[in-house]
């Protein structure tokens, strides 16, 4: 990521005409910048897609949270391989929990072992997983994860771009910058929406997101391996 927080604010305040942050602090454009990052990566999980080899805890359930993972985790994606050096390096497949309940009721007390065969997953619990057969402290798994993007840090009042770190950056790939900038200019719009036009400026730049995110997975799809 080489797009810095002080720029993106930087165009917000150009967009904004308000370059000194009189009606705008830059306080509450940082604050409406990490907004638009988490809303982003809601709308698009793969947007923080990471990838990390982990240590598995003793036993059938596994909580990314208790993973010590950097970025934090938001949700699991998918379960590659088995990592451990001891292991057969072999892949692990998803399977529907149900199934395995009814055909080895008794699945989560059989002996436990490095190699993980399969792993099932419920979207309802998005940062937790069960692995057959149970592990144990010595299985380890790639996994690919999307991470909670980190926030920037505040600035004193008073400030303008200009005070914002030039080394912090964006969290998100450069090509949700524009992205993070519109979102920020709903935010700033909202704010005036008392103003003539202003309600209508915050829906354009809104659709502009939801028409940008919508072509980026249309391309991905588009150009991905098939």
């Amino acid at each position: 990521m080489t797009i810095s927080a002080q720029s993106v604010i930087q165009r917000a305040t150009d967009l904004l005409q308000d370059q000194t942050s009189v009606r705008w602090p830059v306080r509450e454009l940082i604050r409406w910048l990490n907004d638009a990052q988490r809303s982003i990566v809601k709308a698009r999980p793969d947007a923080m897609n990471t990838t990390a080899t982990v240590t598995l805890a003793a036993g059938t359930r596994q909580d990314l949270d208790n993973m010590s993972l950097t970025p934090s985790p938001a949700k699991l994606i998918e379960i590659t391989r088995n990592m451990a050096a001891t292991s057969t390096k072999g892949a692990v497949t998803l399977i529907n929990r149900k199934i395995l309940d009814a055909q080895t009721p008794g699945w989560h007390n059989v002996t436990p072992g490095v190699n993980v065969i399969h792993y099932m997953f419920d979207g309802r619990d998005p940062k937790t997983f069960y692995v057959y057969p149970p592990a144990t402290t010595s299985a380890q798994l790639e996994v690919m994860y999307s991470a909670y993007p980190t926030d920037i840090a505040d600035v004193a009042d008073g400030a303008t771009y200009g005070d914002i770190s030039s080394d912090l950056y964006l969290s998100l790939p450069d090509i949700y910058a524009d992205d993070v900038l519109n979102l920020i200019m709903v935010k700033a719009y909202l704010k005036d929406a008392d103003y003539a036009g202003n309600a209508e400026k915050a829906a354009a730049y809104l659709g502009m997101v939801k028409e940008s995110l919508g072509a980026e997975v249309a391309a991905t799809v588009a150009v991905g391996p098939k």
